[in-house]
C-alpha cells in the first residue's frame, strides 16, 4: 500500500504561460526520477538526477509523494496548466512507472498538463489512456506531449547536443500524438557549443521555420551553463559563451510564428547575456513578449541604444566557425 508521505520534488514553480490566446497561471514541476535512459545530451544538469535502484512499485511510491507534495503546496484553483519534467521521458515506462504514470494524470484531472519526453516513448495506446484519465471536459485537448527537439538539423543536434534522435523521428512522435488527440510542442535550443553566434540565429530562424507544421507551439530554450555538464567544461575553458539577448531578440522578431522564450538565468554569466547595462530591460521584454504576443515590444527593444549592440554585430560577422568565442 502506498503510504501518505510527501516528497519535495527537484524543482517546482508557478508561472503564466500564453496558450491559444489566454494567459493562464501555470506550475512547472520537475519530477525525480529513474533518471534518463538516453543520459547523454551535453547541456543537461538534470540527467544526473535520479533515485537509486528500486522496484518499480518502490519508484512509483517516491514519484507519487512528489506530486502529493505539490497538490499540499499548491491549490487547484490557483492554475490550469501544469508542465511535467522529469530526468528524462515522462512516458518512458522504465523511468516513471505506468502506476506512477497514472497516478499524476489523476492528480491533475481537469488541468491542461504538457509532459515532455523524447520522441521514442511516444505510444498512442499510452497517450489515449492519460488523455482519458485527464479529461473531465474543461479541455478539448488536455495532453501535449513536450520533446526537446533542439534543432532540425541533425549533424549539429548529434555533434553540438548528442541528443541520439532525429528530426524524422520527432515527426513520426508527433504524427503519433496527434493522432491520439494529443497536442505537439517542440522545445528548441538557443546556441548549443560549437557555434557561432550567427550559426545559432541563423540555426534557429530555419529550425522554427520547418518546426511549424509538426508543432503546435514551439518554445525557443536558451542555453545555460549548467553545472557538471560539458558546456560547462567548455565555458570554464573560454570555449563556450551563451547567446546574446540580442540575438533572442533578432530570432523573436523575425520568426515567421510567435514563439514562447522564458529566458532563464538572463544576464547572468551562465545563462543569455549581453554586456549587462541593457539585459534586464530585455529579459523583462521577451518575458512580457511571451506572454502577449506583441512583436512591437521586441522590435522596439532592438531599438535600444547600448554599446554591446555594435560588439554583437561584429562577432555576427567576424566569429569563425569551430573557433574560440571572442567576448565572454
Amino acid at each position: 500500500m502506498i503510504s501518505q508521505k510527501t516528497e519535495k520534488p527537484l524543482a517546482c514553480w508557478r508561472g503564466r504561460d500564453l496558450y491559444e490566446g489566454r494567459v493562464l497561471d501555470s506550475v512547472t514541476v520537475i519530477l525525480r526520477s529513474a533518471g534518463c535512459r538516453w543520459n547523454r545530451c551535453l547541456m543537461c544538469g538534470y540527467r544526473h538526477e535520479r533515485y537509486p535502484a528500486a522496484s518499480p512499485e518502490q519508484l512509483a511510491e517516491q514519484i507519487i509523494r512528489q506530486v502529493r507534495w505539490v497538490k499540499a503546496e499548491i491549490r487547484d484553483e490557483d492554475y490550469q496548466m501544469v508542465k511535467i519534467f522529469t530526468s528524462g521521458s515522462f512516458f518512458d515506462p522504465d523511468e516513471v512507472p505506468p502506476a506512477a504514470r497514472d497516478a499524476v494524470a489523476a492528480a491533475f484531472s481537469g488541468k491542461l498538463v504538457i509532459a515532455e519526453t523524447r520522441p521514442e516513448f511516444v505510444d498512442a495506446g499510452v497517450l489515449q489512456e492519460v488523455s482519458a484519465i485527464l479529461d473531465d471536459g474543461t479541455w478539448k485537448t488536455p495532453l501535449s506531449v513536450a520533446v526537446g527537439l533542439e534543432t532540425t538539423d541533425d549533424p549539429i543536434r548529434e555533434k553540438s547536443i548528442d541528443k541520439g534522435f532525429s528530426f524524422e523521428d520527432f515527426k513520426r512522435a508527433a504524427a503519433t500524438a496527434r493522432s491520439a488527440g494529443a497536442g505537439v510542442k517542440a522545445y528548441l535550443l538557443m546556441k548549443p557549443p560549437f557555434l557561432t553566434e550567427r550559426e545559432a540565429r541563423d540555426d534557429m530562424l530555419r529550425s522554427i521555420a520547418e518546426t511549424v507544421p509538426h508543432a503546435d507551439s514551439i518554445s525557443m530554450n536558451l542555453c545555460t551553463v549548467q553545472s557538471r555538464t560539458e558546456v560547462e567544461r567548455l565555458w570554464r575553458q573560454g570555449a563556450y559563451r551563451p547567446p546574446y539577448l540580442w540575438s533572442v531578440l533578432d530570432v523573436l522578431a523575425r520568426a515567421p510564428v510567435h514563439v514562447l522564450c522564458d529566458p532563464v538565468g538572463g544576464g547572468q554569466k551562465r545563462g543569455p547575456h549581453n554586456c549587462g547595462s541593457c539585459d534586464r530591460e530585455m529579459v523583462r521584454g521577451i518575458r512580457e513578449c511571451s506572454l502577449s504576443a506583441d512583436r512591437d515590444l521586441i522590435r522596439a527593444l532592438m531599438e535600444t541604444e547600448c554599446p554591446c549592440r555594435q560588439e554583437w554585430e561584429y562577432l555576427l560577422d567576424q566569429e569563425m566557425p569551430f573557433c574560440m568565442p571572442l567576448t565572454r
